[in-house]
């Protein structure tokens, strides 16, 4: 039996039967403020120790006078708490506005609604894009220590259900026809971090603009960092590409073009050597047209099987093999070669996590810099996540995706209470309470006070304006 029943002076509630033994229950309300997502204790208090507010206010291109208004760094703290918490869209934002011990846990009277966000983003044209973003990575980066490592590029495909600026119809495999902007990345490969990215219209090439957007990423690169090599497909086979990489000193691994040309010599190739029964290596040097040298060409040979689906081209001349090309200056064997760039594989990782964990896609603004602003503001969360898993959970653990981390830390239940006249947080035991999350904290804020920031917060060299959209 079901009934609801509402006594005065009493609060109204819902009388049920259990499922699993038939037993009557009661639903009630509490007053008292609680949240699905104490656990984000840990991750404010990172900010906290980075002194990440006063660093965002230091940057930001514009401020509001409104007395009555919130400001700007609390709206771009606000969505980055809604993306962490699994907001897909600027609407998602408003799930948060009624959690009041998360505010207590802030220390905010407000939380800005999703119009507020909005508008937020929309006062990001071009020069508040390049005089904020850039310096908010460097500083970031400089609060990492400088490592040796390999920088993958790749773009991707942000599907568009509008007429918003800059999208357009391009390379889309999962809707041919339909809108898209076409985003670039470059993402480094150990410590997890996005470098830097571009948004796009959607009919760009994926190699259109490399040169300059490898000119603005190592720009944001701190001193003592350094790029071991550039790996990326054959998107970015060009020899102006190549040129440019080696005139900067930079060692490369791309994917070749698999043209009539580089057919033609893989047939050609006379001397394999075996590293098993199912591998075996060539290589070759070739000049192809439009480039000013000859280059260093690294095959693959892989024998089809029913066992493995082999990965490759065919080539009609030569059935039951499958061919992998690359272009390289590396003086590597072609094995070491070819296992480097597979690790190129962890950046379709990352793109399916800022897509399907933090919904890099999600966030579209009729102006196209409002959109990239927002773009660019997901790559830095992602980048906060990583440098904070790093410190709280050691390097020597494997890295956590953005989901894992909101289900397995950030998702905890919280009751907001008084001591006196402070705040507390009360941290349900059953998801581990303060027991699982106070180490999280002592190490991050001991990883903050480690590496002490060495960078002066200044803007890094804009990039030209591109021409109107």
């Amino acid at each position: 039996m079901k009934q609801n029943t509402h006594r005065s002076n009493e609060t109204m509630h819902h009388q049920f039967l259990r499922l699993g033994d038939q037993r009557k229950a009661f639903l009630r309300s509490t007053p008292r403020p609680v949240t699905p997502f104490g656990g984000l204790v840990v991750f404010i208090e990172f900010w906290r120790a980075l002194d990440l507010p006063r660093v965002i206010a230091s940057l930001m291109p514009f401020e509001y006078r409104s007395h009555n208004s919130i400001g700007p760094v609390n709206i771009l703290l606000a969505f980055w708490l809604s993306v962490t918490v699994g907001a897909r869209r600027f609407a998602h934002a408003n799930m948060l506005r009624a959690d009041l011990a998360l505010r207590e846990l802030l220390g905010w009277a407000r939380w800005p609604s999703d119009d507020a966000i909005r508008a937020f983003f929309g006062r990001f044209d071009w020069k508040n894009v390049e005089a904020f973003f850039p310096p908010l990575t460097r500083w970031l980066l400089g609060r990492v220590p400088a490592q040796e490592t390999a920088l993958d590029l790749d773009s991707t495909v942000f599907e568009r259900y509008g007429r918003q600026e800059g999208a357009r119809k391009g390379y889309n495999p999962r809707r041919p026809g339909r809108n898209s902007h076409h985003p670039l990345l470059a993402v480094l490969a150990a410590p997890v971090l996005v470098l830097h990215g571009w948004l796009r219209s959607g009919d760009t090439a994926s190699g259109r603009g490399v040169s300059a957007f490898l000119d603005e990423a190592l720009a944001l690169l701190p001193a003592g960092w350094r790029i071991t090599r550039v790996r990326a497909d054959s998107g970015f086979c060009s020899g102006e590409f190549f040129d440019y990489l080696e005139a900067r000193g930079l060692g490369y691994i791309v994917v070749a073009r698999m043209s009539g040309t580089i057919k033609l010599r893989c047939a050609g190739i006379r001397q394999w050597r075996a590293l098993d029964e199912n591998y075996a290596v060539g290589e070759f040097r070739a000049q192809l047209m439009g480039w000013k040298k000859e280059r260093r060409f690294v095959v693959v040979r892989e024998r089809v099987r029913e066992s493995k689906q082999a990965l490759g081209r065919k080539l009609i001349d030569v059935p039951g093999y499958t061919y992998r090309v690359f272009v390289t200056n590396g003086e590597e064997a072609p094995e070491v070669l070819w296992r480097d760039y597979n690790q190129r594989a962890c950046i379709e990782l990352r793109i399916c996590e800022l897509k399907d964990d933090l919904s890099a896609e999600g966030f579209c603004k009729q102006a196209f810099y409002a959109t990239e602003a927002a773009f660019l503001s997901v790559l830095m969360l992602f980048n906060l996540l990583s440098v904070w898993q790093k410190a709280a959970r050691g390097a020597e653990l494997p890295y956590q995706r953005p989901a894992t981390l909101r289900m397995e830390v950030f998702l905890c239940g919280g009751i907001a209470g008084r001591s006196g006249h402070a705040p507390v947080l009360y941290l349900s035991m059953s998801w581990g309470g303060v027991a699982k999350r106070k180490p999280l904290i002592d190490e991050s804020l001991r990883w903050c006070e480690a590496n002490a920031p060495r960078l002066d917060l200044r803007a890094t060299q804009p990039r030209e304006k591109p021409p109107d959209l």
